[in-house]
């Protein structure tokens, strides 16, 4: 059986949960959203601090659906003895974090690729933000992931991004400097002495409801790098919390990841089905 609520009044999701869910214990209620038994408007939300508004529809259902919980399993995009590409959902932490016991793609995934007694160990090779959906990829050796950061320079990655307005001129590169602020844990644009170089190359695909669709690849890979650069330009990512303004899904799909496989010429090219709801973003 489902609860399901409609929003009153802006608030937190966990606030919420806590004053409209009669009987539920806090703990109860942030083992749900761990689990990802939480929606609103329909997409999974594992974050307590999840902003919600007037109207927002939210379900806290018996089990989970969308977004994985720990015992689901994830989207193999490609698997080799080196290499394991997924189809990382939004809302789902790449890697664990020391602060919070969450699941997290490389728990699940290793969990799910196991054989009884015979865990298998990974390394990520890079990492998506939370919000961010799409193509992440795994190694299963320390030296496989080494072989393949040896050549990351050269690797081809490529986003969508939903952004608030219209880009003009309708393509263009980025080639602003970056510096994470520890404190609050923001990027920077722009000149300082601890700044890093950073390009981003965009290119409009579609326009629509004072919003765009926008291809974007990067030529260096600084952390949060699409998300302030884009903020910087004037068109920040939709639903981005600290770029821009809060929403109920992030616009940004990692679509594509071609690299070179470690010790031969081959190129391998994993790929991501754009999800419907980043598309919904549009409209």
């Amino acid at each position: 059986m489902s609860d399901r609520l409609t929003v009153i009044e802006n608030t937190t999701l966990f606030e919420l949960l806590i004053s409209r869910l009669d009987g539920w214990s806090r703990s109860k209620i942030k083992q749900r959203l761990k689990n990802g038994c939480v929606s609103v408007n329909g997409r999974p939300v594992t974050r307590h601090d999840h902003p919600v508004q007037a109207g927002d529809r939210v379900v806290v259902a018996a089990s989970a659906r969308g977004t994985p919980g720990p015992r689901q399993r994830l989207d193999i995009l490609y698997r080799d003895r080196d290499l394991i590409a997924i189809d990382k959902p939004a809302g789902l932490l790449s890697v664990g974090s020391p602060k919070s016991d969450e699941p997290h793609a490389l728990g699940m995934l290793r969990t799910q690729v196991s054989r009884p007694n015979r865990p298998l160990k990974l390394w990520p090779v890079h990492r998506l933000d939370r919000d961010t959906s799409g193509v992440l990829l795994f190694a299963t050796s320390r030296e496989a992931r080494e072989a393949v950061m040896a050549n990351w320079p050269a690797a081809e990655k490529t986003y969508l991004a939903v952004v608030e307005g219209r880009p003009s001129p309708a393509e263009g590169t980025i080639d602003q400097a970056l510096r994470l602020d520890p404190d609050i844990y923001q990027m920077h644009v722009g000149p300082h002495p601890d700044a890093k170089r950073a390009v981003t190359h965009f290119t409009t695909e579609r326009s629509a409801g004072g919003r765009s669709l926008l291809r974007v690849t990067l030529e260096t890979g600084r952390q949060h790098q699409i998300r302030a650069h884009l903020a910087w330009l004037g068109h920040p990512v939709v639903g981005d919390r600290r770029y821009g303004t809060a929403g109920e899904r992030m616009g940004l799909h990692a679509l594509r990841l071609r690299i070179l496989k470690p010790g031969t010429d081959k190129r391998l090219v994993f790929e991501s089905p754009l999800p419907v709801d980043i598309m919904a973003l549009l409209h």
